[in-house]
């Protein structure tokens, strides 16, 4: 496999195969796989995200997995800034990078930038985050749809963490969010030649594979993981706390349902999600190819070839 491209892309939904075709491309390029999942960036969970294993991570260099703990709210500007800094190394060392993930937004603000917004101090988040604990997100969400109806229209009323985000900005810049989608700064892989292939499996073949891999990831440790974020007595806002599956096996920790109904809700909710990342790319991934994963391989060695 030779290339024309400076990056390879791999997108695709939950369970899809993408890990194990990013580790193929980089091992035929001499290349790099680059973490773009939101969720793979901490080092808590590597069952419950299904971060690549150890022995997988031997095989080529990994970069951005598991650099991040829980405690953080790891946003996508800051991914962008630390993306930034590897693909700078790995050009200088010749390499090419290999990003895959799952997360839409992070190959969007790869390609295409983000919005200029100021950072949030740290005690204006904390403030904003204090003043929403114990309320419902859609009461949040019918609070910001009154001050920044714009964003609140583009934002489901159970994401909390979108909410919150933007309940911070308004705090902190007295503007609403929707205000800086106008002013843009390029993203690090604008103006580069990539290949871009989103894996778009067979729905009732992934979402078989989505039940079967929450089963195995509790059998191979995901209730230790849940176990040790409990001990830690985290925010339950923060993202690791609400990654697929987690608050199901929350619950059944606390005693509050059965195992069989936390893996229930963990497979129910992981499904939703590969839903909304087809939902994601069909409206937002422009220029992107859509291959099934077993036709990924071979679509990508032409687009490598030029």
């Amino acid at each position: 496999m030779s290339s024309k491209v400076e990056a390879v892309l791999i997108a695709g939904p939950t369970a899809s195969g993408k890990s194990a075709l990013a580790i193929e491309v980089a091992r035929e390029l001499g290349g790099a796989v680059v973490n773009a999942d939101s969720m793979q960036v901490y080092r808590d969970l590597r069952v419950v995200t299904n971060r690549p294993t150890p022995d997988e991570e031997a095989e080529v260099p990994h970069l951005l997995f598991g650099t991040v703990d829980g405690a953080e709210n790891f946003s996508v500007g800051r991914y962008l800034q630390a993306a930034k800094a590897v693909l700078r190394d790995l050009g200088r060392d010749g390499r090419i990078p290999i990003l895959v993930g799952g997360t839409g937004l992070y190959f969007k603000a790869l390609a295409e930038g983000l919005s200029d917004i100021p950072p949030v101090p740290e005690e204006v988040r904390a403030r904003v985050r204090d003043d929403a604990a114990g309320r419902p997100a859609p009461e949040l969400h019918a609070a910001l749809a009154v001050r920044d109806p714009e964003t609140a229209r583009r934002l489901r009323p159970g994401d909390s963490q979108r909410i919150l985000r933007a309940l911070e900005v308004l705090a902190a810049t007295g503007r609403p969010l929707s205000s800086f989608h106008d002013g843009r700064v390029p993203g690090p892989l604008a103006g580069r030649r990539l290949a871009r292939v989103f894996l778009a499996p067979d729905r009732t073949a992934l979402r078989a594979r989505i039940d079967r891999r929450f089963e195995a990831m509790v059998r191979e440790g995901a209730l230790d993981e849940a176990a040790a974020l409990a001990a830690r007595g985290l925010d339950p806002a923060l993202p690791v706390m609400r990654a697929h599956g987690v608050p199901g096996l929350l619950a059944h920790l606390r005693g509050e349902v059965s195992l069989e109904e936390a893996i229930r809700r963990g497979q129910a909710d992981t499904r939703a999600y590969a839903k909304r990342q087809f939902t994601w790319a069909r409206h937002q991934m422009d220029g992107w190819t859509w291959a099934a994963p077993q036709e990924a391989s071979a679509r990508l060695r032409t687009m490598l070839r030029g």
